[in-house]
């Protein structure tokens, strides 16, 4: 695959850098986009070297990496996120992309899709953490807002330490789930001394991330194909189950991808999953 050529896109409140890797050979395929939220383009680079056929394209999120600096404060909203995936999409050309999104990024794309449903192609949503459509759906948004404000009292090695059981939780989220004793985060390899910065954006999505309620009705009536995918490894985790439950709404039964959560992520993470097989899982699909 070719070098990528680093871009930025100026947009209301941020620039983005977004890298751009040329297809070896020309292709009429159309761009093919890797996102996150919160992770950044770097958390897609094995991923993107499983696709040399295919122009690919990675960002960093407003108030990530290398797009932090000019709004680096406050709540981020998947509108705006969306707002911003919609220019960085207008921006490559006239016609439609296909997009994998994982995590809050898979969030991201399916309010793109219900707001531009003309710049997508085919959408892979790997994994959203909706907790909007989960049966425990009050504990779960209780749990998210709690770990927030945990945040903002106590700084990023507390409120990660929360974030990481939650995740880890298999199954229905208990209501008392705040008030239950804090892990100590040394367990988890963080500090617990607060460094009073608040720009992790982590924490600054995950309220509007989780919280997010989709158009549902628009989505159904998008010409986009739309791929639900769950990890095989991460059954009952709330992102997997996110996943369930938007398929669910949308008709449809979810994909399965191999390994967790981040099961496209390299060794280089420290949190590799299985690159290969879900690349070639990823590639039937965009296929079509």
């Amino acid at each position: 695959m070719t070098e990528p050529r680093t871009l930025t896109l100026e947009t209301p409140g941020a620039a983005l850098a977004y890298d751009i890797r040329d297809a070896e050979e020309e292709t009429a395929e159309p761009p093919l986009l890797l996102i996150g939220l919160p992770m950044d383009a770097s958390g897609f680079a094995t991923l993107a070297g499983h696709f040399p056929d295919r122009t690919v394209v990675t960002y960093d999120p407003r108030g990530a990496a290398r797009s932090k600096g000019t709004d680096d404060a406050g709540e981020l909203t998947v509108n705006q996120h969306a707002d911003d995936l919609h220019r960085l999409v207008s921006g490559l050309g006239d016609g439609p992309v296909d997009i994998f999104g994982s995590s809050g990024g898979a969030v991201t794309s399916l309010a793109l899709v219900a707001r531009y449903p003309e710049q997508v192609r085919t959408l892979v949503a790997h994994e959203p953490p909706s907790a909007q459509v989960l049966p425990d759906r009050e504990e779960a948004l209780a749990a998210t807002a709690g770990i927030r404000k945990t945040y903002e009292r106590a700084g990023f090695g507390p409120a990660m330490a929360q974030f990481i059981s939650l995740t880890m939780l298999n199954g229905p989220i208990p209501g008392d789930f705040i008030e239950q004793p804090a892990p100590d985060p040394a367990a988890f390899g963080l500090p617990a001394e607060d460094d009073g910065s608040r720009d992790d954006p982590l924490f600054r999505t995950i309220v509007g991330t989780t919280h997010y309620e989709h158009d549902f009705e628009a989505l159904r009536a998008a010409p986009t194909r739309i791929v639900i995918g769950a990890g095989a490894e991460s059954e009952g985790e709330m992102a997997h189950r996110g996943a369930l439950g938007v398929a669910q709404r949308l008709g449809m039964e979810p994909l399965i991808f191999p390994s967790h959560h981040g099961g496209f992520l390299g060794e280089e993470s420290g949190y590799a999953g299985e690159p290969d097989a879900f690349a070639a899982k990823l590639r039937e699909v965009v296929a079509g």
